[in-house]
């Protein structure tokens, strides 16, 4: 899943939320569930999302949403080897903005 958001230092929840296409009850939820989430919060409680979380929230979603994992099964699946996993993740993004040019590429040659 390629999200896009502009490059600040913290975005707000509902930003974040339309991003991922979900509700933002569905972020605060993910982030007591997985503690590697840890938005900052500002003096009215507000949720502050870096891009470090925006990229953990990324591979929750890609485990979650797109390999049909539980909750259980991808906290398990991001402990075991959590660099790993980041790595594994970052090619799979990367190949996937490959096949868009290509697939773009090709389009306009058609």
């Amino acid at each position: 899943m390629h999200i896009n958001l502009p490059e600040k230092r913290y975005y707000k929840i509902g930003e974040v939320a339309k991003a991922f296409d979900l509700n933002t009850s569905h972020i605060r939820f993910w982030e007591k569930e997985f503690d590697i989430l840890k938005p900052k919060k500002n003096k009215k409680g507000n949720r502050l999302f870096t891009q470090e979380d925006l990229k953990n929230l990324q591979l929750i979603y890609h485990l979650v949403k797109e390999k049909g994992f539980t909750l259980e099964g991808a906290k398990i699946k991001m402990k075991e080897n959590p660099k790993n996993m980041e790595g594994n993740y970052e090619i799979i993004m990367r190949l996937e903005k490959i096949k868009a040019e290509l697939i773009k590429i090709k389009n306009e040659i058609s």
